[in-house]
């Protein structure tokens, strides 16, 4: 007796399969005897999509952070999101806090820590250098481990003031003092310019706002990707989108998948704001952004999945095999059309769209509000 048979689901490649779990765990995968018995079975009848749990590796979701804050279960499993990574929004002083808020989320929540102590309490944390003690992170990550799985520093103007690139200097000494954690970096307006921030990064680190449309940019004004750029990424960085409200265009979006660069992570960077009101609405809507400018299913999917759970070392996750934890997002394409909006206002008609039905977390089951109106759960 299984906990859960999944009969019949069609993967992004189009195959269709089914899947049991036990014990919160993918326990077999393929084609499965009739007689094979659960306390509970889905028949999806190759009409619905499965995949590894949709990981979502830049959100903001500590619901006490006073600038950008969310519930978990909103911008996770009611999206069909298994697990949510906080990117940043508490730094030492509050992620505990943001520990004991979230244990009673369904959906898996994580948290990369700000090099800064405070978080994000103002828009300018890396402006005092003092706000980076080294001290504190080591502590806070000796605390929560497991839960702390990264490092973030925001790069732009706004946020580091006068310091240029003092605060990544800082990050990355951090960052090797703590066991080479994996350290997401925020590109925005400069100073400080993207050539020196690419020039520090190294294997692993992670671009995020990559295909944002500001001046200070992946792409140089002739619309080549720049030299820096790609000697970083010939040095293993990763490009993560993080669409966000002000940092992602379509058409920056496009010209770098025409050059080859795509994302190795897709993310929405999202908060209740931007997802009440938009642009970003949802991870699934992000996703489908992708699919409506040129990128195959199964490339979105593993953004999402495999990609991801590589990017920030997740073990036990990403990936459809047994013995994985059994976390599933359930999903469809939709013919529907829709209409898309990046954060420059630019929109794209997008002829299909993902429609995400379910999540199962370490087995449990949570349809989705389209899920239980698609009736088959």
């Amino acid at each position: 007796m299984r906990d859960l048979i999944l009969r019949r689901a069609r993967l992004p490649d189009g195959s269709v399969t089914d899947l049991a779990v036990q014990n919160g765990r993918i326990a077999a995968l393929g084609t499965l005897p009739e007689a094979m018995a659960a306390e509970k079975t889905v028949d999806l009848a190759g009409r619905v999509y499965l995949s590894a749990g949709w990981i979502d590796s830049h959100v903001h979701c500590y619901p006490a952070s006073p600038i950008y804050h969310d519930e978990p279960d909103r911008v996770g499993i009611d999206g069909g999101v298994t697990t949510v990574v906080d990117a940043g929004s508490t730094g030492a002083d509050q992620v505990g806090d943001f520990h004991r808020l979230t244990r009673t989320a369904r959906t898996q929540v994580l948290a990369l820590l700000n090099i800064a102590r405070t978080g994000i309490v103002t828009q300018n944390e890396l402006a005092d250098m003092a706000q980076i003690d080294a001290a504190a992170v080591k502590q806070a990550i000796g605390d929560y481990p497991g839960f702390i799985v990264g490092l973030k520093a925001r790069m732009s103007s706004s946020v580091v003031g006068q310091n240029g690139l003092r605060p990544l200097i800082r990050a990355k000494q951090i960052q090797h003092d703590n066991g080479d954690l994996p350290l997401m970096v925020h590109i925005g307006n400069d100073p400080p310019d993207l050539d020196g921030i690419a020039d520090l990064l190294t294997s692993g680190d992670i671009i995020t706002h990559c295909y944002n449309g500001k001046p200070n940019r992946i792409l140089t004004p002739e619309g080549a990707l720049r030299g820096a750029v790609r000697e970083a990424l010939d040095r293993g960085v990763r490009l993560d989108v993080g669409h966000g409200s002000a940092s992602f265009s379509f058409a920056v979006a496009r010209q770098a998948i025409a050059l080859g660069i795509l994302p190795h992570t897709i993310s929405s960077d999202i908060y209740c704001r931007n997802r009440l009101h938009g642009p970003v609405h949802s991870l699934a809507a992000v996703m489908s952004k992708f699919l409506a400018i040129g990128m195959t299913l199964p490339q979105v999917i593993d953004c999402v999945t495999v990609n991801a759970a590589d990017a920030l070392k997740l073990t036990g996750r990403g990936r459809l095999a047994v013995g994985e934890t059994a976390d599933l997002t359930l999903f469809t394409l939709s013919d529907a059309p829709q209409v898309y909006a990046d954060s420059d206002g630019a929109a794209v008609n997008a002829p299909q769209h993902l429609v995400p039905l379910a999540a199962v977390v370490a087995g449990a089951l949570y349809p989705t509000q389209e899920g239980n109106a698609y009736h088959v759960f």
